[in-house]
């Protein structure tokens, strides 16, 4: 339920009230010495952030928050390289190799 702003015609009283859409409308000042008009006052309303899955997710975050995700990633990434270099195997010991020549590898 939306919160309206109210201000007394008479007195320049502003109150705010917490009521449904559906009521009606308030006419007179909630100061019962006053007993005035009151007109509602024209909300500007509240601001829309759109999350989920088809939105960037950084979009609303905090810049506090920017730097620890920067500083976890730095920190992450060489830990993950390690990992990776103990996953690849060797190469193979590689063959003798031969000289343009035709010689053997052995001859000095």
């Amino acid at each position: 339920m939306p919160t309206y702003e109210y201000v007394c015609e008479k007195c320049h009283k502003e109150f705010e009230v917490f009521q449904s859409m559906k009521d009606p409308r308030l006419t007179d000042c909630q100061d019962a010495a006053c007993g005035g008009h009151v007109k509602r006052k024209l909300g500007t309303g509240a601001g829309i952030i759109f999350k989920g899955s088809g939105f960037y997710t950084t979009d609303y975050r905090s810049d506090s928050y920017k730097k620890s995700a920067s500083a976890d990633s730095a920190s992450s990434t060489p830990a993950a390289a390690p990992a990776a270099a103990a996953a690849t195997p060797a190469p193979a010991a590689a063959a003798p190799s031969t000289s343009s020549s035709g010689g053997s590898a052995a001859s000095t």
